[in-house]
């Protein structure tokens, strides 16, 4: 009679345990049901093209100015990181708005970024990232799934592509903005 009584002690303990991990695990799934993640994708600002050799020039004082004009736009979005590839005027781009949040820099290769875990990594997230008139709006295309913007005009560092993602679902808008810049002289 004692080993039956403690076979479903342990049985109902089993039960419990198991049903807990069963719990568990249904929570782990549907906390990332309708968690939002919102990704700022621009372009570099103006480069100095002064030494046609440069293969990574700086940007230019209009470019100065266009950095710190982003950094105002960005000001009212608690941005959570910001990725730019590593070059003089895609750090110089995200400098500003780095400063301002108080954020590291993360650098990343638009060829070789995992679609998948860059997605993963930045669940639930603000994001900028800084990229280059051919990579930006390819990057964008592949966090939406679909071919809808193309290489971006040499002229164009005032593009602001809004990309949302929601479960498997994505959102995307692109956005011109002015810049009262100073001129190159």
């Amino acid at each position: 009679m004692q080993r039956i009584k403690s076979f479903y002690i342990i049985l109902f303990i089993s039960l419990i345990f198991a049903s807990c991990k069963e719990d568990q695990k249904v929570t782990q799934e549907t906390d990332t049901k309708g968690v939002v993640s919102t990704f700022y994708f621009i372009r570099h600002a103006e480069k100095d093209r002064s030494d046609p050799e440069n293969t990574d020039p700086e940007l230019n004082q209009r470019g100065l100015g266009r950095a710190m004009h982003w950094a105002e736009i960005l000001k009212d979005i608690e941005l959570d990181v910001i990725y730019t590839t590593d070059y003089e005027r895609t750090s110089m781009t995200a400098a500003p708005t780095a400063v301002k949040k108080e954020l590291d820099v993360k650098y990343y290769e638009p060829q070789n970024v995992n679609l998948e875990q860059f997605k993963a990594d930045n669940l639930g997230k603000k994001v900028l990232v800084v990229g280059h008139s051919n990579t930006t709006p390819d990057f964008v295309n592949q966090m939406i799934g679909e071919d809808l913007y193309y290489e971006m005009d040499d002229s164009d560092n005032g593009s602001l592509f809004i990309v949302q993602l929601i479960d498997n679902h994505s959102t995307s808008q692109r956005i011109h903005i002015n810049c009262n810049c100073p001129k190159e002289r």
